[in-house]
């Protein structure tokens, strides 16, 4: 609440939210809905679940979870609490589905410490941690260490700060006196004495990390005397942009420690028995894997088959999709928007699929507008076809080509203007078919083609 907090005073929006806090075990009440908070284990202090109890039964919705008998603060997940909901009977439950391919338990984040004390014990480099900014334990951990071994500490990326500063503020985080430095501090020290935490351990393209890798980032410039650690996993789909900026630290002789060659970082989601586990305590009538690729889902529900619910009763949800539940069954009800919401400067969600697809066909293949000024009432050319092209071809070095093109585009109008009652719209699409037919037999490209004929 504390992050969202200050988001709304970000905007100006902090006298329209009514927030109210709630703690683990208590409930509010929603129309006909009562929602109990169950505490749960996550990367980020203060993870609820949500018992959803309803005219029809209670419905589980795990949130994002892990089962971390030794967590670094709040006590472990309250599985004593889905036991006694499981007796009481459970109508359906919502699963986290990240880690259902992965067998085994997720390690405690209390193996991470182990990890960073191997890492700065051993180290006389300057340290760059990236790591995700909601992971306030994994910060925390890096301060303690940091500070262990004499290292002044740089915060960096508006989130991390952000998020600092709202868990400092609550308690969740303590930053020992003196550690904690300025950004444009840190050329006060020499390398071995700082450890600079940033964002960017997804690889995103405005992230510290990314711009301090292709040298962008004028506070901070890497190379031999840095030792860069991405404390992250890669959330599926991000390996590559990931990969290129490990390889561009390299480059720079950077010593870079991630995931695959050092045991830096642990998840915040549940393996295969953390999931049986709450399934053997729950035992939902009805199942619904959530949160991560489509194979994750599907494995999170052979893991719910294998545990004893019947096949018929596990539903494989689609984005979207409105899934209504009653006594005879789960029924598919029809659909909501959902997915992307598309930011084009001042334009929120206004670039639809027709844009979209035009982009695309631009970004691969260019476009060549053909410009003519003729009469359809009098049948008489007055200028052009001229060939305009960008994004296709060089055109000092494809002169034939475009040559060709204005020849087989003069033809086109020539045809139709003879025929006589020809509309605006025929001819361009006409110059359009026979331009296109034209470059792709001479070239195998299908440039966007873009007739502008005025009728004068």
């Amino acid at each position: 609440m504390g992050i969202v907090e200050n988001k709304l005073i970000e905007h100006k929006l902090e006298r329209a939210a009514n927030m109210i806090c709630v703690k683990p075990g208590e409930s509010v009440t929603a129309g006909v809905f009562k929602i109990e908070f169950i505490h749960v284990n996550h990367s980020i202090p203060d993870s609820l679940a949500f018992a959803i109890k309803t005219p029809l039964g209670t419905v589980i919705h795990t949130g994002d979870f892990k089962i971390d008998l030794t967590p670094l603060e709040g006590g472990m997940i309250d599985l004593t609490r889905f036991g006694e909901l499981g007796k009481q009977g459970v109508l359906a439950m919502l699963c986290d589905s990240t880690n259902a391919e992965r067998g085994g338990y997720t390690p405690s984040e209390k193996k991470v410490a182990q990890s960073l004390n191997h890492i700065f014990s051993d180290c006389d480099k300057r340290i760059v941690i990236a790591t995700f900014s909601s992971n306030v334990h994994r910060v925390q951990q890096i301060i303690n260490t940091s500070a262990k071994y004499k290292r002044k500490v740089a915060i960096i990326g508006r989130s991390m700060v952000n998020i600092v500063s709202a868990a400092r503020k609550l308690g969740c985080m303590s930053i020992p006196d003196d550690t904690l430095i300025d950004i444009g501090e840190i050329k006060r020290h020499k390398p071995h004495q700082v450890t600079l935490i940033t964002t960017g351990s997804q690889g995103e393209p405005m992230s510290v990390l990314s711009r301090m890798a292709y040298g962008e980032f004028k506070e901070v410039k890497l190379g031999q005397d840095d030792m860069v650690v991405i404390s992250a996993s890669p959330i599926p789909g991000n390996e590559k942009t990931i990969s290129r900026i490990i390889n561009e630290l390299l480059k720079k002789r950077v010593s870079v420690l991630y995931d695959q060659v050092a045991e830096v970082h642990v998840s915040g989601h549940a393996c295969q028995e953390e999931i049986k586990t709450l399934l053997g305590l729950v035992q939902p009538l009805y199942y619904f894997p959530f949160h991560g690729e489509y194979k994750h889902l599907v494995k999170n529900a052979e893991l719910a088959e294998y545990m004893g619910i019947k096949k018929s009763n596990i539903t494989i949800p689609e984005l979207g999709n409105v899934y209504e539940l009653n006594k005879k069954g789960v029924k598919n009800t029809g659909t909501v928007p959902a997915g992307k919401v598309l930011v084009d400067g001042f334009g929120v969600g206004d670039v639809g699929s027709v844009v979209l697809r035009d982009r695309r066909h631009l970004s691969q293949d260019g476009i060549i507008t053909v410009v003519a000024a003729l009469s359809l009432s009098t049948r008489v050319l007055y200028s052009g076809p001229d060939i305009v092209s960008r994004g296709f071809v060089y055109v000092k070095e494809s002169e034939a080509l475009m040559d060709e093109a204005r020849t087989v585009a003069a033809n086109a109008i020539d045809v139709c203007l003879n025929n006589g009652g020809t509309s605006l719209n025929t001819l361009k699409n006409r110059v359009r078919d026979e331009l296109s037919k034209f470059i792709y037999g001479k070239t195998k490209r299908k440039p966007m083609i873009l007739p502008i004929i005025m009728d004068m």
